[in-house]
């Protein structure tokens, strides 16, 4: 499969797709279909995919780099004794 990009206005661009000229003729015998749509929500679920791996990744790399001064149960020990001291 492969994929063009030609020009279009700032809204939106034209991208051809390339399929098998089998799978086009199944794609005939459903001519109700709208395919542009089908392509276009398969490319945004896609990339919204992709997009969480990334921040997912991010993430990962951003807390791996944070190492905390105390054990994450001492801190909330800590700040409920002083929560309850206060009040």
């Amino acid at each position: 499969m492969s994929v063009h990009i030609l020009s279009g206005d700032a809204m939106s661009v034209k991208v051809t797709v390339r399929v098998p000229r089998e799978l086009k003729k199944r794609m005939d015998m459903f001519s109700y279909v709208n395919w542009s749509e089908v392509v276009r929500k398969a490319i945004e679920e896609k990339v919204r995919e992709e997009e969480v791996k990334l921040a997912l990744k991010i993430m990962g790399e951003i807390s791996a780099k944070a190492k905390p001064e105390k054990p994450l149960a001492k801190v909330i020990r800590e700040f409920r004794d002083r929560r309850c001291r206060s009040a």
